[in-house]
């Protein structure tokens, strides 16, 4: 039979027909796509699940709270390019070793849920703590609050480091000493007054904290003092029964709330961290700034603890998860508030070494030992 021969395809090295169409060689062949099975159905809908779960693990709130090594920072160092701490009226001197502060991140208060996500990393963790949600937030409060009370909390623990420190160095920082209430059932609630200001104890002058302190050391739990102060004006003198102190000591029974007078100008500037914690750290970094010696020489010391005006160091919550901050960061030592040793035990990161301080003056000694390679000879946590 003749008739039109079928088109044959040519192999590849033959010429081609001039003026006839070249096919392109990204086309698809015009072949029928197969039907979708049901096993990709169910991937497809698996992964799409999936998908929403994670989405879901990321941004749903929990009941639950959780606790976590936070940041730290070198107290002789800068943040944000500013020195942290910054002296003048006296003079200052350089340092090779860092004191670092340390800090608890922390999810499940107002403003920062815990997801579920956060919750599994940190039950996965062994230094960070899950617990329920009112348990490390037990007030309804807003995150406004919450900003403004740990603002106020550094600020007082900066003012009370800077007195510590002064102090510590020998320095007298005079303060008016206003009372701002009285301690309920004690011998001085109904005799002192709010807004009293305190000026002698037994005739003597009270031109600072510190000698108000040194005064009451003298007394006995339980003595009639004589308590001068300055009210409307008129000064007055008022006999009050001193009370007992957990330690035994004797107590007037008045809070006060002290207004320095600051031989020496000392800034503390810190954005991001909030609360009381920080204190041992900030006087121990303006007494380093301070002083000729060189105390930390070239090793990195981490700690925390509340400071006191007085110089005591004060128990501190999450101090595991600053344990392995501080680790983390590349502390080799740490100081530890004696308070707060029960937690300490068991829980010391591999590579830190933790020394038990209870005042600043102790605080000062350590650091002074670690410096010097000393640092075994020192006082640590232990059980019982």
């Amino acid at each position: 039979m003749i008739g039109p021969v079928p088109d044959q395809p040519l192999p590849d090295d033959a010429p081609q027909q001039p003026g006839a169409a070249q096919p392109d060689p990204f086309d698809e062949p015009p072949y029928a796509s197969a039907p979708t099975s049901a096993r990709a159905v169910t991937l497809t809908v698996s992964m799409l699940l999936s998908a929403i779960l994670f989405a879901v693990l990321l941004v749903v709130p929990t009941a639950y709270a959780v606790s976590s090594p936070g940041p730290t920072r070198d107290v002789l160092g800068k943040d944000n390019g500013k020195p942290l701490i910054s002296i003048s009226g006296a003079k200052t001197y350089p340092s090779t070793g860092e004191l670092h502060l340390t800090t608890v991140s922390a999810t499940g208060g107002p403003g920062y849920p815990s997801t579920p996500l956060r919750v599994l990393q940190g039950w996965a963790s062994p230094w960070s703590v899950v617990q329920p949600r009112e348990v490390l937030f037990p007030q309804e409060e807003t995150r406004e609050q919450i900003d403004s009370e740990n603002t106020q909390q550094m600020v007082s623990s900066q003012e009370n480091a800077s007195v510590a420190a002064l102090t510590e160095l020998g320095y007298e920082v005079p303060a008016t000493l206003t009372v701002a209430g009285t301690v309920e059932g004690s011998n001085a609630a109904g005799v002192v007054e709010k807004g009293d200001i305190i000026l002698a104890l037994d005739g003597t002058e009270l031109p600072d904290y510190q000698s108000l302190l040194d005064g009451l050391g003298e007394v006995e739990a339980g003595d009639t003092i004589t308590l001068t102060v300055r009210r409307n004006n008129a000064e007055k003198d008022l006999q009050i029964v001193t009370g007992t102190k957990d330690d035994g000591s004797a107590m007037i029974g008045v809070y006060i709330d002290p207004t320095f007078d600051m031989p020496v100008d000392i800034t503390i500037s810190i954005d991001g961290i909030g609360g009381p914690s920080a204190g041992t750290m900030f006087a121990l970094g303006i007494i380093d700034k301070m002083t000729k010696e060189d105390e930390a020489d070239g090793v990195v010391i981490a700690g925390t603890g509340t400071m006191d005006v007085s110089g005591e160091v004060g128990a501190i919550g999450g101090i595991r998860q600053k344990l392995e901050g501080a680790r983390r960061d590349g502390a080799t030592w740490f100081l530890a508030p004696a308070s707060n040793c029960d937690e300490v035990v068991g829980h010391i990161p591999d590579g830190l070494h933790v020394a038990r301080i209870a005042t600043l003056h102790e605080a000062r000694e350590a650091m002074t030992a670690i410096g010097a390679g000393k640092g075994s000879t020192l006082a640590t946590c232990s059980a019982g």
